[in-house]
């Protein structure tokens, strides 16, 4: 059984989400975007082949495509963690570059209390 885990980050990243829904287009089409969140999350949990990489982006990133979202997770074992949630106009690879380090550290960390 596939588990998923959110980083810190992630969840920073799903109340940034939700603020900037509430403030731009009010509260119910911003808890229909973390309901559509929340599927995309229970799909990957039944189906994390969902998962893709994108070599010229990242090698150590999967992402999964949700409305103006990437989830940005990696995988160990049978554990899926989503690591941050970025809009799809973001430069990606310029911003997971950024990232990519302490994103790989907290993945690290969450694992191994996991475990």
């Amino acid at each position: 059984m596939i588990k998923i885990e959110l980083t810190h980050q992630a969840m920073l990243d799903l109340n940034e989400i939700n603020e900037y829904s509430i403030q731009k287009f009010g509260q119910k089409t911003a808890e229909k975007y973390l309901d559509d969140i929340e599927a995309a999350l229970l799909l990957i949990k039944e189906q994390p082949k969902l998962l893709v990489s994108k070599n010229d982006t990242s090698k150590f990133f999967q992402f999964y495509p949700v409305r103006n979202h990437y989830l940005i997770c990696t995988r160990v074992k049978n554990i899926v963690i989503v690591l941050t949630i970025k809009h799809y106009q973001m430069d990606l690879p310029e911003r997971l570059n950024e990232l990519e380090p302490s994103l790989q550290q907290e993945a690290e960390l969450l694992y191994k209390k996991l475990l």
